[in-house]
């Protein structure tokens, strides 16, 4: 497992916040790639995407699960029947784990920080949520050549 630290600037992003059980996120994913479409503001082919995961690996009940599909913007964006928001990833080091494949396995790297690397190191989890930057399109290629970046926020 290659763990880079790196040091993220602030990244303002677009962002629909997801509050519903894990099984219904793809269609909140398609309503944001809606809105990205429609709106113009952050063209998929020229913006990052990322994925901010409020909630613990462990919570994965409708109760608890919390995550914003996210789009990397210039300036704020106007009010809209999508739900879409400004926010703003936080500044600040990270560690940061490529994730090769299906989005149904990067639980296991996400668990595999928090219990094997982190308590191995000096460092210290930062109050600030995991978020990942998908690096290529899920439409676009196979599952199986997914690129995911996990960015587990750091002291």
């Amino acid at each position: 497992m290659k763990i880079d630290i790196v040091t993220m600037k602030a990244i303002k992003v677009a962002a629909l916040e997801h509050l519903d059980e894990p099984e219904k996120l793809q269609q909140s994913i398609e309503r944001f790639r809606a809105w990205r479409e429609e709106s113009g503001c952050s063209p998929v082919t020229e913006k990052r995407t990322f994925g901010v995961a409020h909630s613990e690996p462990e919570s994965r009940t409708v109760q608890t699960f919390h995550f914003d599909i996210c789009g990397e913007v210039d300036a704020d964006i106007a009010e809209n029947g999508y739900g879409v928001v400004n926010r703003e990833i936080p500044a600040g080091r990270c560690a940061r784990l490529r994730h090769k494949g299906s989005l149904e396995t990067i639980n296991l790297k996400v668990n595999a920080l928090y219990r094997n690397w982190l308590p191995g190191t000096d460092e210290c989890r930062r109050d600030a949520p995991i978020f990942f930057e998908y690096l290529n399109d899920g439409v676009s290629v196979a599952e199986s050549e997914l690129i995911t970046d996990i960015y587990f926020p750091l002291r």
